[in-house]
């Protein structure tokens, strides 16, 4: 099984996870566009039983559309986001994947949140939802 390996700015946090990820998406959430400072994250979503960590992180209590908790990790030193977890999807961990050590290995099949994509942003992935995952 392949391992594949990130880390935050600084090098305080560093991470792992083995296998492929279950699905990799960019979400166009406002939460998101506020956490990168970007027009939306790339998120790799792995099985939590596979991620492993060391370094001391924090975490920012969210809330999601669907009124869940949305867990923003992040290195307390240099801020880089690490991950989320997602109440609506437990057992799950959503890598940002600008953490990576090799993120352009991964591209976006899914697209999250396409109703608050920025107008001059190109459509990105095969599939595409208005809001977040359907179910």
């Amino acid at each position: 099984m392949t391992k594949h390996e990130g880390s935050c700015l600084c090098g305080s946090v560093h991470y792992a996870f083995e296998g492929e990820p279950l699905m990799v998406g960019a979400c166009h959430c406002k939460n998101c566009q506020r956490q990168s400072g970007a027009p939306f994250s790339v998120i790799c979503g792995v099985p939590e039983a596979a991620y492993e960590q060391t370094g001391i992180t924090k975490t920012y209590q969210d809330k999601g559309d669907s009124g869940q908790a949305v867990e923003r990790v992040f290195c307390p030193e240099c801020g880089s986001p690490i991950l989320s977890r997602v109440g609506a999807m437990p057992g799950m961990v959503f890598i940002k994947a600008g953490t990576l050590d090799a993120p352009e290995q991964f591209s976006p099949s899914i697209e999250l949140y396409c109703d608050r994509r920025w107008p001059w942003m190109p459509e990105l992935a095969s599939q595409r939802f208005p809001l977040g995952l359907p179910g």
